[in-house]
């Protein structure tokens, strides 16, 4: 049995616990440079396994993996579940280490490498522009309140107007920036996506960037699955038959993005065209049949992405399953 070691990461600490056979080692260090520094000394022929809890973590597991130690970074509901399963009823930052690292010893979870620096920065600007769309309709729906009013100021109208703008300039300015860093860390695989008719080249960009140009997956299911396209059954015995809906507990911005682009492969991608006279025929509601064919086009940039050919109409479909 190998050696593990489970980090509960916070922003201030890191709270270990070390596992070897028989011997449980509990420790906290800071989550500073001379924290990682100890926690390396520690885990030499070990496997450790950390959640995936918001930035913190990326310090360390970018600090302990050049360092030839293997890194685990586990879904943080993976976690909670397994606690779950176990009947664990303590919640404190040591017991939480202990639960990883128990997780890690069991299951032995994926290793996790690091995605490049374009990648991380691709990602950065895509939460910040998500932010300044926020910002916008923010102020825009302000304005409009403003206005039904009939009382909305003259300078209040001129500087919500001047915010609003200068907003759209910076989010102009980043969208070129994310194209920029794209081209050149995906550029000829961004093209073979847009071949298929109705992905654009924004979405083309986040499933390469959260994909690391389509190297992070070895199956379409698992794809789905973390943006959050899988169906969900809720069905007991005979009497509990609840509604079907997707699990929407991965990225939504790139479902979202599949969702619009869904609105134009209905009609200029052959499959999709196929699926939506199909699923219409059956009476299947518009939204259900979009969440389909944005199914369809996840499994078809899927299989673009992993053979980089470029899309056919005669053998596109053939490809995807």
């Amino acid at each position: 049995m190998y050696k593990v070691i489970g980090i509960d990461v916070s922003k201030a600490t890191l709270d270990g616990c070390f596992l070897d056979g028989s011997q449980k080692e509990s420790f906290v260090v800071s989550n500073t440079q001379q924290g990682f520094k100890k926690i390396a000394l520690k885990a030499k022929g070990a496997l450790v396994v950390m959640e995936a809890s918001g930035p913190y973590y990326l310090q360390l597991s970018n600090y302990l993996h050049p360092h030839g130690i293997e890194v685990s970074v586990v879904n943080p509901l993976v976690i909670k579940r397994f606690s779950q399963m176990n009947l664990q009823r303590a919640k404190t930052d040591k017991k939480d280490a202990e639960t990883i690292a128990n997780y890690g010893r069991i299951y032995d979870p994926k290793r996790w490498s690091p995605n490049s620096k374009n990648t991380n920065s691709i990602g950065q600007l895509h939460s910040a522009m998500e932010l300044l769309d926020k910002q916008i309709r923010q102020l825009k729906g302000q304005q409009e309140a403003f206005d039904n009013s009939g009382e909305l100021a003259s300078l209040l109208r001129k500087e919500l107007k001047s915010m609003v703008n200068f907003l759209v300039k910076q989010k102009q300015k980043l969208s070129l920036e994310v194209e920029r860093l794209a081209e050149q860390e995906f550029g000829e695989k961004i093209d073979k996506i847009t071949s298929i008719p109705g992905i654009g080249k924004k979405t083309a960009i986040m499933l390469n960037v959260i994909t690391d140009g389509f190297t992070k997956f070895e199956h379409h299911k698992q794809l789905t699955a973390y943006i959050g396209f899988s169906p969900r059954v809720y069905q007991s015995g005979t009497s509990v038959k609840g509604k079907g809906h997707i699990c929407k507990m991965g990225n939504a911005q790139i479902r979202k993005l599949l969702y619009l682009c869904s609105w134009t492969a209905k009609f200029c991608n052959k499959a999709c065209r196929e699926m939506y006279e199909r699923l219409k025929e059956k009476g299947k509601p518009e939204r259900v049949i979009k969440v389909a064919i944005a199914n369809k086009l996840l499994k078809q940039a899927f299989a673009i992405g992993k053979s980089q050919m470029n899309y056919s109409e005669n053998h596109g479909d053939n490809i995807c399953f």
